[in-house]
């Protein structure tokens, strides 16, 4: 009397091996369909004439001379500008997280009686960041790529290349 099938080990290895395939498959499929990129720009081209725009406003802000200081400490952001004595009403910035979309957010200041633009935040904000200051008009921009926090002042001066 022969042993019914399921008993023979070469049977098992035979069913195994395709069948870890089929698994790793699916769970392959479900993770890459999960999380889908964030990071991937589906029209290159709009992208690119924008990326143009951007470096003229960069341009700008070196041609009229601006130049910001920028300190992090005890969850206060203080923000002077230190390259032009020109008052602004209102100073647009913007952090961008280098890998996690979600993180980026977006503040409207308005200074206080030295010129001084100031937030508070209730959080720690640490790590490398993209930063981008822009007048209320949004005609001049400056983008530098800095890390957090800074006990000192750092420089925010416009440079094209921290523009792309």
């Amino acid at each position: 009397m022969k042993n019914s099938w399921y008993k023979e080990p070469w049977a098992w290895l035979v069913f195994i091996l395709p069948f870890t395939a089929v698994v790793a498959g699916i769970a392959t499929f479900i993770i890459a369909n999960s999380a889908p990129d964030a990071l991937v720009v589906g029209d290159y081209y709009k992208k690119g004439k924008a990326i143009n725009l951007e470096l003229t406003k960069v341009k700008l802000a070196q041609k009229l001379g601006m130049k910001f200081a920028l300190q992090l400490q005890d969850n206060q952001l203080i923000i002077k500008p230190t390259g032009i004595e020109k008052k602004f009403p209102l100073l647009n910035v913007n952090f961008y997280h280098p890998t996690l979309e979600d993180k980026d957010f977006y503040l409207a200041l308005t200074p206080d009686g030295n010129g001084y633009f100031r937030h508070k935040f209730d959080e720690s904000i640490t790590g490398k960041w993209r930063i981008t200051l822009t007048s209320f008009e949004d005609t001049w921009k400056i983008q530098n790529v800095i890390t957090l926090p800074q006990s000192q002042f750092i420089d925010l001066i416009p440079d094209p290349i921290e523009a792309n």
